[in-house]
């Protein structure tokens, strides 16, 4: 059994076969819509017919509408699979040693704290001297860069204080200076972190990766993925010059 509109005819609200209901449409999709077009053209006044533009625009205009839902239901999809070609490449990074858009870094009971002086190509440093401080701002240790310095010039802190002995394990903060034209400047520094998990993004909320000591962190704040092991014994003084940041 069937409910009909009484102005148009067509079956809207629910059809009941062997005791089921069938639940009403709550959208017009577009067999609905060629019947309601069928019943108002047999339903027109002969004398007043309805426009051929009119009733182009109004099938235009259904088109239109379904090009839209399935425009936006292929794009659904498309992100679905960004997301997940995402999620891989982030699970990846677990274990690896990340760059940071802070200064502050975690050094482990074992091994060093690396990092990347940022002097650019423009203007070469002259003594440029690599300054620890722990997270109240006391100064652990300092020690220069060998040479004149420019591009960004990777760093690693052995982990010992000024009478070589281990810091404890902790969050530390990694800051430089140098001399250019004979002014002492101070120069941005980046620490690495190292990646323990990875909470994977949504559409809404991106991927996060979860460092240690260091808590969470969106992937795309991420400057630079390098697969040094922050737990190997690195001497204090050397440095490698890359490509800018």
């Amino acid at each position: 059994m069937a409910n009909t509109n009484g102005v148009s005819g067509v079956n809207y609200a629910s059809t009941q076969t062997n005791g089921t209901t069938t639940a009403p449409k709550k959208e017009l999709d577009q067999a609905s819509f060629l019947k309601l077009l069928t019943m108002q053209l047999s339903y027109q006044d002969p004398f007043k017919p309805v426009d051929n533009a009119q009733m182009l625009s109004q099938m235009a205009s259904m088109s239109t509408s379904e090009g839209i839902s399935s425009l936006s239901t292929q794009m659904g999809k498309l992100n679905e699979q960004m997301i997940s070609s995402q999620a891989l490449q982030a699970s990846s990074l677990v274990g690896q040693n990340v760059l940071l858009q802070s200064s502050t870094g975690f050094l482990d009971k074992e091994g060093s704290l690396s990092g990347v002086v940022a002097v650019g190509t423009t203007n070469k440093y002259a003594s440029v001297k690599i300054t620890v401080e722990d997270e109240k701002g006391q100064v652990i240790k300092e020690f220069p860069l060998e040479g004149d310095q420019m591009g960004n010039v990777e760093i690693a802190w052995d982990g010992t204080d000024k009478d070589g002995k281990r810091a404890p394990s902790g969050k530390y903060v990694l800051k430089a200076s140098g001399n250019l034209d004979g002014k002492s400047e101070s120069i941005t520094t980046f620490a690495y972190g190292k990646v323990e998990s990875v909470a994977l993004g949504t559409a809404t909320s991106p991927t996060r990766l979860n460092l240690k000591g260091l808590g969470g962190e969106y992937l795309n704040n991420i400057l630079q993925v390098s697969g040094i092991n922050s737990n190997q014994t690195t001497t204090s003084s050397k440095t490698t010059s890359t490509s800018s940041i």
